[in-house]
This record gives structure tokens, C-alpha cells and sequence, in this order.
């Protein structure tokens, strides 16, 4: 959201020209330079329109109206980005961390950062974003020049990189969605070795200072592919460069224990979690390397935890517009203790509940959100109303439920049993 206040009477409602380029401009995937600097630099420009009460609206005409409608929309949908007490931890984190390891001179690895978190939980949303304020800073500190280009070169600033992890992650495909963030040409590195290098060199020649790995939860350490893959971004830790890792459950992957191969069991095999160790034995190298943070969801305890949520759900109050909405409409009597009872505290689930719930007031002309409009929307929480520690990842349920198959033994008719079993027979 801009600086303006929700109802600045400086305000003015947009054209029907602007308001068709927000909803038909291009929206490139951040995980290319353009998406990315498109969503840098339009993060938070869509301005809140002035309040209309009804009357107002039916004063105005047909086509006033459409517009008005559809501008309201777009508002009503596109909910602000909140620091929560969940985001605001990641987010001291992850700038505690690039701003340290930006003005380290001499340390060979540079330390990380791994946040994890359920479905719906806002990680990717908070790492882009504090992501995104940092370079802009960073830009803005040098001139938007990359204080360490090579004369007479013209290789594009890049300080972020935004990669999503390969569904099927090998060391290759991993360095290739990095290159293609970059559009760099890799025809001619066909091998893995050129592929590392030219990886090391695009992080080098476009000024990176951090790389962000979305759902890096991709990887499981029962695969020798994704041991290596994980190898490989160690790796790129002695690059200058800061690694951020997003994922769902990033304790329950192994990302943070060392999978080894056991040659009679012919697979690998995950130690115990690290709570459950032998006291005093050293933690895993990557656990070293990385810093592990949890954005959780909205919890209803305590006075703090409840003033938290009811100034989230007011942030998103004065965000919409309907109608007949007044003050209170998700703050006041029962309303926050439903909200989070339908939400289970998810900060997604919550949004699209939300969401959902302008478009069928506008649809119905009710313009107002309440309980009873609320239980007419049907979201699904799947798990995400139970605690992290209630849920057993990696672990489908159809996989539980399904017995075990009966490995069909083997034909003995044929066998020779030996002498004794020729006379126990003759007897």
C-alpha cells in the first residue's frame, strides 16, 4: 500500500484507461528479471479509491457506475500485504541477514536463511516483499549502477534473484532455472561443471547479493538427485551471495539432517530429527550454514495474540470498499472469533475468505460482509487448522490406508529337497 490515507479526500478515482491497464497488463512470474522487476516495481501502487455510500452510487451514471464497480473490485481482491507479529520475525531476519553478509569483506560463506511454513502461511508473499525493499535500497545506494560491473560491458543489475526450485530438482535443472532468470544462453554449457561455472559467473557479472529458492520443500533427501542438489547450493554459498530458502515443513523434508546410502537396505536413510539425537552429537553442515524461521498462523491465547489478529482483520477493513459497509464490519461482537474459527488463523485462508466474501456481497447487492453472507463461502483448511506438530509429512493419507502387498513366493515343486527328504517320503 502507498503512504496515502484510506480516505484522503486528494484521492480521485481512476479512469476507465487506467483501470483496463491494471487489470490487462502483462504479469510476468517472478521467477525471470522482467517478473521480477515488474513485481519490484509495482508492489503496493494500487491506490484505495474514496469511500461511496449507496446513495452516492445510485446518483451516478450507467457507465459511472461500471467503472466504480469494477475499480472496487480490484481493490476488494488485491488485500494488502500487513506486517503480522509472523511476518515481522521473518522479516528482521532476512534483513539482519543481507544487510550483514552485504558488508562482510572477507568471509568465505556467507550464512542463510530458510523459512518455512504451512500452505497459505504468506512466506513467499513476506520474502518478496522484504526482498524487494531491500533492493530498492540497495539501488538507491548506488545510483542504480552496480558498483562492481566490468567496463565495457552491459551485463543487467540483478541484487535479486528469485528462482523457483525444479519439480523434479537435479544439479542441471537447478542451475538452468537460475541462468533463465538471467535469459542467459546455455546451449553451449551442456555439462555440468560449465553449468556450475556459468552459474558462479552470471551471480558475479549482474551484482547479486541474494538468491531466493522458492519451494525448496521440492527437495527430498531419500533422492540422490536432490542430495546433490543440496550440495550444489552449499556450494553456492561461497559465492558472495546470500541463499534464501522457502519451503512447506522444511523440518519435515531433511533438509536440515544429512541422508546417507545404505548399501544392504539399497536406499537412503534419514537420521533421527535432531531432538531426538544422542546429546552431544554435532549438528549437520547445512544446519551450520542456515538459519531456520517459522511463520506460523494467528493464534487466539493471549490478550497480545488477540489484539494482533483483530489489528490485522482492521487493516483489512479499511481496505475494502462496499457499500453499506461500516465501521466494525470484521472487528466488532462475534465477528473476529468466526474469522479465525473458519480460518484456523491462516493468513491466505483468511485473505480469500475475505475475498470471496466482497464479491458475493457486491454479486447480491447486500454490500456488506457479515456471518450469515460468510457461512454461504466454502473454503477448504485442509490440515492447515492443526499445529505443525499434529501433522506427519511425507506421509499421504491414501498411503497409510493402503495394505501392504504380498510379495508372491516362489515355486518349489521343481526343488531338490536332498536325501533325507527322498526317504522321510519313501517312509
Amino acid at each position: 500500500m502507498t503512504a496515502q490515507q484510506p480516505d484522503d479526500p486528494q484521492v480521485q478515482w481512476p479512469t476507465r484507461e487506467r483501470i483496463a491497464e491494471l487489470i490487462l497488463r502483462p504479469r510476468p512470474h517472478r521467477n525471470t528479471f522482467e517478473g521480477w522487476q515488474h513485481y519490484r516495481r509495482t508492489r503496493g501502487e494500487l491506490t484505495l479509491p474514496p469511500r461511496l455510500t449507496f446513495r452516492q452510487w445510485q446518483m451516478l451514471t450507467p457507465n459511472a457506475r461500471f467503472d466504480r464497480d469494477i475499480y472496487r473490485r480490484l481493490t476488494n481482491v488485491n488485500l494488502p500485504l500487513q506486517q503480522t507479529p509472523m511476518a515481522a520475525k521473518v522479516t528482521r531476519l532476512i534483513k539482519r541477514r543481507l544487510h550483514g553478509n552485504t558488508y562482510k569483506q572477507d568471509d568465505p560463506t556467507l550464512a542463510g536463511v530458510m523459512v518455512s511454513g504451512f500452505g497459505h502461511y504468506g512466506k513467499t508473499a513476506t520474502v518478496s516483499a522484504v526482498c524487494a525493499a531491500f533492493e530498492d535500497s540497495w539501488l538507491q545506494l548506488h545510483q542504480f549502477l552496480n558498483p562492481a560491473t566490468v567496463p565495457g560491458t552491459t551485463d543487467i543489475h540483478a541484487p535479486i534473484v528469485f528462482v523457483s526450485t525444479p519439480v523434479t530438482a537435479t544439479p542441471k535443472s537447478t542451475c538452468t532455472a537460475i541462468l533463465r532468470f538471467f535469459g542467459a544462453d546455455i546451449r553451449s554449457a551442456a555439462t555440468l561443471p560449465n553449468l556450475v561455472q556459468l552459474v558462479a559467473e552470471s551471480l558475479r557479472d549482474h551484482g547479486v547479493k541474494a538468491l531466493v529458492l522458492d519451494d525448496i520443500s521440492r527437495l527430498r533427501m531419500h533422492r540422490a538427485d536432490d542430495q546433490d542438489v543440496l550440495d550444489l547450493i552449499r556450494a553456492f554459498m561461497s559465492l558472495n551471495v546470500t541463499l534464501i530458502l522457502t519451503g512447506v515443513n522444511i523440518p519435515g523434508t531433511g533438509l536440515l539432517r544429512e541422508a546417507c546410502w545404505q548399501p544392504k537396505q539399497q536406499q537412503w536413510v534419514l537420521p533421527p530429527l535432531e531432538s531426538t539425537r544422542v546429546h552431544g552429537l554435532e549438528i549437520t553442515q547445512t544446519e551450520h550454514r542456515f538459519e531456520l524461521v517459522e511463520m506460523d498462523r494467528f493464534r487466539y491465547s493471549t490478550a497480545e495474540q488477540i489484539q494482533a489478529f483483530v489489528n490485522h482483520l482492521h487493516g483489512i477493513e479499511v481496505h475494502l470498499r462496499l457499500l453499506n459497509a461500516k465501521p466494525g464490519m470484521l472487528t466488532s461482537g462475534t465477528m473476529p472469533e468466526y474469522l479465525l474459527n473458519r480460518t484456523g488463523g491462516v493468513v491466505g485462508l483468511l485473505g480469500r475468505l475475505i475475498e470471496d466474501g466482497c464479491q458475493e456481497a457486491m454479486d447480491t447487492e447486500r454490500e456488506v460482509i457479515d456471518q450469515n453472507l460468510l457461512d454461504e463461502i466454502v473454503i477448504r483448511r485442509e490440515d492447515s487448522d492443526l499445529a505443525p506438530e499434529e501433522l506427519a509429512p511425507d506421509a499421504p493419507a491414501e498411503a497409510a490406508a493402503r495394505p501392504a502387498r504380498r510379495r508372491r513366493g516362489r515355486n518349489t515343486v521343481f526343488d531338490d529337497k536332498g536325501p533325507q527328504a527322498s526317504v522321510d517320503a519313501a517312509g
